[in-house]
């Protein structure tokens, strides 16, 4: 019996001398070479108890070794979650006991701080430091570098990503084995990835994005990765000469426009550059064109469904969409109320169905069956049109979703937080454009009318409970929240009063 995911990505280039990881420190790890570490971590988290199906949560920076865990997680069947390095031990304690972990794997410094959020859930925990240090690398020193494969089969589960929503708690995504890996198969084709192409990642992979686009793509093709830590504007430009691709979000491309050093010579040799996880500006799109003569390609993905639609590799990749629908990927736009299909160039929901489309949520049938029709279709709570030419449009989200610098802040959370702080009455929480993360975080604040809020110690507040990510980049105070006659807050009329806060000249 065959383990799909393992066998295509990692199993096959086994022995293979060719290289994986370009590092940052100028050495290169081969592909044989990460295939032998992998096993040895596989034996080690099968000696510390771990079992096919189990779970295994990991807040870690990125690293060869932190994709080590993740490719002997597939290795031998544990359900891997990876965690954004920015959140605290408070948001980390519900997704380890939520996800019922087996093992917990942070940063060395953050042992004692996430100690007792491991022993609350009654996980196991490791550690495993950016510089490849930690118990489980020692663990894992002695064991053997191969690792008789766990069986597994297409529908078996191979992640859980945590994706909040507006109200109540965050929901796990159950993602399979076969949700994976046919999104891979189908974007190497669509993008025309091959073993010469050598591609920049700077993205984390904690994500959807870094994770498990931009490495199972290279896994499936063969090809090599500059791995860089995190994007860091000198490295990408010493590193763009020797790549052929780059995924990145906007903010990497805003920050490379704003670079002299980024020039239409020094990224001639290059054959694509792809944008995600936010909406790239038109004005990028046109600059970025310009400057370097390349058009880059967006596209449209999720945590539940990796990708669903892309720009076209050969034609017009228009900005302001995110392309057509990907081979094997339904999209429809359907009437939020009804469900029933709304005709053609009319907005409505986006709803999405195909091998790419998860499982359903942890734990949660009712949250399932809410999103997730009985006949595939992913309602995913984006509105969005398709025009004429059957590119796909998204105009806004149903859900108050923002995506600030690629990463997901649901208002919610920062708004419970907001309330609490002396002072405040209440609170509202919008993204608005900004230049460089593409939206950015902003608190409005109605004062009590007994004593106002110190506008520093909310910010403090922020600081000590959220990742950096979903703090309010400005907090506004109002005297009042507008409302419609039903009593619920207009947050489209916060937007258009304060739109150009971060982009007005």
């Amino acid at each position: 019996m065959a383990n799909p995911l393992y066998d295509t990505l990692f199993g096959r280039h086994a022995g293979r001398s060719a290289p994986f990881l370009h590092l940052a420190d100028g050495t290169t790890l081969s592909y044989d070479a990460f295939l032998r570490l992998t096993a040895r971590y596989a034996h080690a988290l099968r000696a510390a108890g771990l079992q096919p199906g189990d779970r295994l949560a990991a807040q870690i920076e990125k690293s060869p070794e932190a994709l080590g865990v993740y490719a002997a997680c597939v290795q031998t069947g544990i359900v891997f979650l990876p965690l954004n390095t920015g959140y605290t031990a408070d948001e980390l304690s519900y997704f380890v006991s939520d996800s019922g972990a087996k093992c917990l794997i942070c940063d060395p410094a953050k042992t004692e701080a996430l100690r007792p959020v491991a022993e609350g859930a009654g996980a196991v925990l490791l550690t495993l430091g950016a510089d490849g240090t930690g118990s489980l690398p020692d663990a894992a020193a002695n064991q053997p570098d191969t690792f008789e494969t766990t069986p597994r089969e297409p529908g078996d589960l191979a992640a859980f990503l945590y994706t909040s929503g507006t109200t109540g708690r965050s929901k796990g995504a159950m993602l399979t084995q076969g949700n994976l890996l046919s999104n891979a198969e189908v974007l190497v084709d669509y993008w025309r990835f091959t073993e010469d192409d050598v591609l920049l990642h700077a993205l984390p992979i904690f994500h959807t994005h870094g994770l498990f686009v931009a490495t199972n793509i290279m896994l499936l093709a063969g090809g090599s990765m500059i791995f860089l830590p995190k994007f860091d504007i000198d490295q990408a430009v010493e590193a763009l000469p020797y790549a052929t691709a780059m995924m990145g979000v906007p903010t990497f491309y805003t920050r490379l426009l704003d670079d002299p050093r980024f020039t239409r010579d020094l990224v001639a040799h290059m054959r694509l550059f792809t944008s995600g996880s936010a909406p790239l500006l038109a004005e990028t799109h046109v600059a970025f064109e310009e400057r370097t003569g390349h058009r880059i390609l967006e596209r449209y993905g999720m945590t539940e469904t990796n990708m669903n639609t892309s720009n076209p590799y050969d034609g017009a990749r228009r900005a302001g969409t995110v392309g057509f629908p990907l081979p094997g990927v339904e999209v429809k736009i359907t009437d939020p109320d009804t469900g029933a299909e709304v005709p053609q160039g009319g907005t409505g929901m986006i709803e999405v169905r195909g091998p790419n489309v998860f499982k359903g949520y942890w734990n949660m049938p009712e949250k399932t069956a809410e999103e997730l029709r009985e006949n595939g279709f992913f309602i995913t709570g984006d509105l969005g049109m398709i025009d004429d030419q059957g590119y796909v449009q998204i105009v806004g989200r149903a859900k108050d979703l923002i995506i600030s610098g690629g990463y997901n802040v649901y208002p919610k959370e920062v708004e419970a937080l907001l309330d609490d702080q002396p002072g405040v009455l209440e609170s509202a929480v919008v993204g608005l454009p900004h230049p460089d993360l593409g939206e950015a975080v902003v608190g409005f604040l109605v004062p009590r009318s007994d004593a106002a809020p110190d506008l520093d110690a909310v910010s403090d507040a922020a600081y000590r409970s959220l990742a950096r990510f979903k703090h309010p980049r400005r907090l506004i105070m109002l005297d009042a929240l507008p409302r419609n006659t039903m009593g619920k807050v207009q947050k489209n009329a916060l937007r258009d009063a304060h739109a150009d806060i971060f982009t007005a000249k």
